[in-house]
């Protein structure tokens, strides 16, 4: 047996299996291309992620609350800075200036580790006696409270110095927000309070922006991931309908030979495909040698049947002629005329024999023409019409194409039809009917049927009915229905037996050819 492995051809993959092959490449795989797909998708949604917790974080709501963490831990830093300088000062009272100064070096000390936060001391008999902003990013140095806010932190200093606890205020604007924080100062002197504040940015544009980026991002990976995704089913399905069409435009029992496609698990397929073609192949030719050899065996075996019954159709005429040879050189003279007229019968019979023969074994040589078919079975039932009358068989015609003309060869044809007209009148009983009909098919062929009323075909002779010398006949050769299947073989037709109930029906089949 041939070796059948696929051989890679220049320029392709020379491996099978994709997980152990550095030489095709990655991107030919469809399993890689969707993993990527997947990648990309898993991309996507961990863009979005981060997408929404940015715009989380750029929210109003996390930067109030920014704000106002900031501004408590500022209040409260101020707070504790002030307790511990109290209690580190001599108890001799002290004066008030440098009690402004220490206040305004601790707020200094405070506020420069709070960004963008501002902060004083309020006290309920001076107000506002101290002020930092350490963070200020204008042009020189801060030293004024914001006269808009002076009434809020006194509020809230008042509030904070009376209940002795941190407050906070927000208050919101259309852009920005303002924090304000409060808390008492716990020391000497119960009426002091700290305060600090900042302002932040509400956001609205920022994170409106941001948004929009984000959208925008995602759409533009979205697209990018269904034009990908789009191509690559394109990509295989423009492979899988080109392979269909190999397949479609194979001719007859052809199996053809595919292409590779380039794409890994399409030519795994493809390469199986071919292996089996190649089995296909060599299946089919050693079954194409056993059917020619079984074919030589049967002609070998109907060779061997043809010549017996050939040597035993010459024989007997032979001895008849023998005998009444003999016997006329025994007797007189006068019987010579006799004796000599039966040989000359048994030579007839012979030379028929021979004739039949040879029509069965030379090729037909077909010379079609244009026949009137109802016409045409006119002369066949014409020149069946005595042999029909001498055993008492009625001859009847049924045509389903008067009118139609066809071409046919109409000597072969009607050398086919006498051979089962005859066949039928020497089966039918005596007044029975012998039924020829003719008609055109839905397929366009010409089906022609001659019936009886016979005993039919026995079943043992069914399968070679039409073989040389195959008759249930002592007075027949078998040869007529054999001369009938060659003539419809001849125009590219066929001659079956159907069998019925009672009778026997040969059906005569050949295509259909208008003039």
């Amino acid at each position: 047996m041939p070796n059948l492995s696929h051989e890679p051809m220049p320029g392709q993959c020379a491996c099978d299996d994709s997980s152990n092959c550095a030489l095709c490449p990655p991107m030919n795989s469809l399993r890689t291309q969707l993993s990527l797909f997947g990648a990309l998708l898993i991309a996507l949604c961990i863009a979005l992620g981060v997408v929404m917790a940015t715009l989380y974080r750029s929210s109003a709501g996390a930067q109030v609350d920014t704000a106002r963490n900031a501004t408590q831990q500022s209040c409260n830093a101020i707070a504790a800075r002030y307790a511990q300088s109290v209690s580190a000062a001599p108890l001799s009272p002290p004066t008030f200036a440098p009690q402004l100064d220490l206040l305004q070096v601790l707020l200094q000390l405070v506020l420069r580790e709070a960004p963008h936060v501002e902060g004083g001391i309020w006290q309920s008999q001076q107000g506002l006696l101290a002020y930092a902003y350490p963070s200020y990013e204008g042009s020189g140095i801060k030293r004024d409270v914001p006269p808009a806010e002076q009434p809020l932190i006194v509020d809230i200093a008042q509030r904070a110095t009376r209940t002795q606890q941190i407050q906070v205020d927000v208050v919101r604007g259309s852009r920005e927000a303002l924090v304000v924080a409060a808390c008492p100062l716990r020391g000497r002197n119960q009426d002091l309070a700290a305060w600090t504040m900042t302002r932040t940015h509400v956001g609205a544009l920022a994170a409106q922006r941001s948004l929009y980026i984000g959208f925008a991002m995602l759409l533009a990976l979205v697209l990018v991931s269904a034009a990908w995704l789009r191509w690559i089913l394109r990509r295989g399905l423009r492979h899988v309908a080109r392979l269909e069409t190999q397949l479609l435009h194979a001719q007859d029992d052809e199996v053809p030979e595919l292409d590779r496609t380039g794409l890994r698990e399409l030519d795994r397929i493809v390469d199986s495909f071919n292996h089996h073609r190649e089995r296909y192949a060599l299946a089919s030719k050693q079954l194409l040698q056993a059917v020619q050899q079984r074919n030589r065996d049967q002609r070998l075996a109907a060779l061997g049947r043809m010549t017996g019954s050939i040597a035993h159709e010459i024989r007997n005429p032979i001895a008849a002629m023998r005998l009444k040879a003999e016997n006329a050189l025994a007797a007189e003279p006068e019987r010579y005329g006799q004796a000599l007229r039966t040989i000359v019968n048994q030579i007839d019979r012979l030379d028929g024999l021979v004739q039949s023969l040879l029509a069965l074994v030379q090729p037909l040589s077909l010379s079609p023409s244009c026949v009137a078919l109802n016409a045409w079975l006119e002369e066949r039932l014409a020149s069946a019409s005595q042999a029909a009358a001498l055993r008492n068989v009625a001859l009847t015609l049924r045509n389903e194409g008067t009118a139609a003309t066809l071409r046919l060869d109409p000597i072969h044809m009607a050398r086919a039809m006498d051979n089962l007209l005859d066949n039928a009148l020497r089966h039918a009983p005596s007044g029975s009917p012998v039924r020829l009909s003719a008609q055109r098919t839905p397929a366009n062929t010409l089906l022609l049927s001659v019936e009886d009323d016979g005993p039919g075909v026995p079943t043992s002779l069914q399968p070679r009915l039409f073989e040389p010398f195959a008759t249930g006949r002592t007075d027949g050769t078998g040869l007529g229905l054999a001369l009938a299947r060659e003539v419809a073989l001849a125009h590219g037709g066929e001659l079956r037996y159907v069998a019925r109930g009672a009778g026997a029906c040969f059906e005569l089949e050949i295509p259909w050819q208008d003039c």
